[in-house]
């Protein structure tokens, strides 16, 4: 059984070639990247990587990449999980799990229809996993095509069936956060949170990090405040107020200004995105990547040295 360790999961972005097709090089510098950054794993294959948009092929290919290609002292865990029939979710999760991530990534609104019940979401759990029976799994409240957030009741369930280790929490709200954590207390599932504005006071409740998009932003930031938001509240409270405001660059065009911004960060890459067009990155949007860059380059120089 693989762990998952406390700290910074970045949600990661696919490159692309001028062709279209991921580009490998690219990828591999990204993994680099965030070696450099420090962060505990990669989330890979996920809204972020586009899967929605990456065919059988291409995301099991990605996931293998990523599995090799990762540092030992990361981990990887992985979704796809876009499949309309259970047989062809079950199949895939297999060939993920079989690729060596640590866990296999659920996406919630996949195991029950907006208008279905929660006994509907866990018997479609429980024949799932019932038919994978080797790993673990984790549970991502993708908001595409729709979101669906796991109650705690329902999670609670989840994580006493001994096969969950991961929540990404997208609810954004940190009365609910509290209410989850209260009721995985004393199981092995861990919550991430993904959102930026609540991640010091959810780490203070007890989330073990942070899993979002801002990560591929300037995941080091997090990182520093996952292992020192108890030991430095003051500074900890800068970061959050920097990273909070920082992110409303996710309300541009996401994932193109992220391709964008690891340029900057001296990790070349075709910007164009398959979810996204590349042209909705128009110069004053550009202008404003660059500004955070600039800002976070002195924010790294003078509040954490």
């Amino acid at each position: 059984m693989g762990t998952i360790a406390n700290g910074v999961w970045p949600t990661m972005i696919t490159p692309y070639t001028k062709d279209n097709q991921i580009d490998y090089d690219a990828v591999l510098r990204i993994i680099e990247w965030y070696d450099r950054q420090g962060v505990a794993g990669i989330f890979a294959v996920c809204q972020s990587s586009e899967m929605f948009f990456l065919d059988k092929k291409e995301r099991l290919a990605l996931a293998k990449f990523v599995v090799e290609n990762t540092p030992k002292h990361m981990g990887v865990i992985a979704s796809g999980h876009v499949a309309d029939s259970r047989e062809d979710q079950i199949e895939e999760a297999k060939a993920v799990l079989d690729a060596g991530v640590s866990s296999y990534v659920f996406i919630s609104n996949q195991f029950a229809k907006p208008e279905e019940d929660e006994q509907v979401f866990r018997a479609n759990v429980e024949y799932l996993i019932d038919r994978i029976p080797d790993g673990t799994f984790g549970i991502y409240e993708c908001p595409y095509p729709f979101k669906r957030l796991v109650s705690p009741e329902t999670l609670k369930w989840c994580a006493d069936t001994g096969r969950f280790q991961f929540l990404k929490d997208t609810c954004c709200d940190l009365s609910q956060l509290q209410a989850k954590l209260q009721a995985v207390q004393g199981t092995e599932l861990k919550i991430f949170n993904a959102n930026s504005a609540t991640i010091l006071e959810s780490l203070k409740m007890g989330c073990a990090g942070f899993s979002g998009v801002m990560a591929n932003f300037h995941s080091d930031l997090y990182g520093w405040l996952c292992a020192n938001y108890d030991r430095d509240p003051e500074k900890a409270q800068l970061v959050q107020d920097f990273v909070g405001l920082a992110s409303v660059i996710e309300c541009q065009c996401y994932p193109v200004n992220a391709k964008y911004h690891m340029n900057l960060e001296g990790v070349p890459m075709e910007i164009s995105s398959r979810s996204r067009d590349m042209a909705e990155l128009t110069g004053s949007r550009r202008l404003e990547v660059e500004e955070l860059h600039r800002l976070t380059q002195f924010f790294r120089k003078t509040v954490l040295g």
